[in-house]
């Protein structure tokens, strides 16, 4: 198991490498996007990276409009996530990240799930030429549900699944029951704690998740991979110590659960 962060891309990119990897992160958590993070020289992330012996999972602006059906959209968010798909592959990546889309037409809102598989089919495979894994992260409804998941891997076969427990602490299943269904699809993990009313992104250990069955589930089905704690703090001189807490007690969790 891997333990990474992911860059505020409110900040510099490269500043954002150079704290993870002093920190000693296994990987990082890339996101492409504004304001600071969304054009960079993948030469210098690459040197970076390796001085740091860092691996990358790619992560894509959660706000793209992908599934608005209007082509011209459509096109222009393939667009620019076959240039993201194209930088993660250039720095090694095999897991690309893509979140629900929830835009439409206010007539349409019936239609959503179909709307969002129409536009992953060709963008799973784009993912896919590039060497990467295409992982949907479980949001709000009706992105909350181990049913419009069977949905989604049904018909896109190249899909896996990106399991956020903080998300599914608000949503309609649980993260456990996440692990249950989609033992062998579970491809990256996000933890953030919250209070089930909001996306709090807190440390781990100060909100409503049992971080002990969290980490009990994802052992259970054989999960070995990559786990970001995406825990958001405004003030930098104390995240870090947010992350170093966080990240100790998941360590000592994980080597308890049995």
């Amino acid at each position: 198991m891997k333990i990474g962060f992911m860059n505020n891309p409110s900040a510099s990119v490269y500043d954002e490498i150079v704290s993870f990897g002093e920190f000693q992160s296994d990987f990082l958590d890339l996101t492409i996007e504004g304001p600071k993070a969304l054009d960079l020289d993948v030469d210098r992330v690459r040197d970076l990276l390796d001085q740091y012996d860092l691996s990358v999972v790619g992560h894509t602006d959660p706000c793209l409009p992908y599934a608005y059906p209007v082509s011209g959209i459509r096109k222009a968010c393939f667009e620019e996530l076959q240039r993201c798909a194209k930088i993660f592959s250039a720095l090694g990546a095999t897991i690309m990240n893509i979140h629900p889309c929830y835009a439409c037409p206010p007539n349409a809102k019936h239609d959503l799930v179909k709307l969002n598989i129409d536009a992953l089919k060709p963008i799973a495979r784009m993912a896919k030429s590039f060497g990467l894994t295409l992982v949907y992260e479980n949001f709000t409804a009706p992105f909350d549900s181990v049913s419009t998941y069977e949905a989604l891997l049904s018909e896109i076969p190249d899909l896996a699944v990106h399991l956020d427990f903080g998300h599914a602490n608000m949503g309609r299943d649980s993260g456990e029951t996440f692990c249950k269904c989609f033992k062998g699809s579970i491809k990256h993990v996000h933890f953030s704690d919250n209070r089930s009313t909001a996306d709090h992104h807190m440390p781990i250990g100060v909100g409503n998740i049992d971080w002990k069955e969290a980490v009990s589930a994802l052992k259970s089905i054989g999960y070995d991979g990559t786990i970001t704690l995406e825990v958001f703090c405004n003030d930098r001189t104390v995240l870090f110590q947010y992350l170093e807490v966080s990240r100790k007690y998941v360590l000592e969790l994980w080597k308890q659960v049995r």
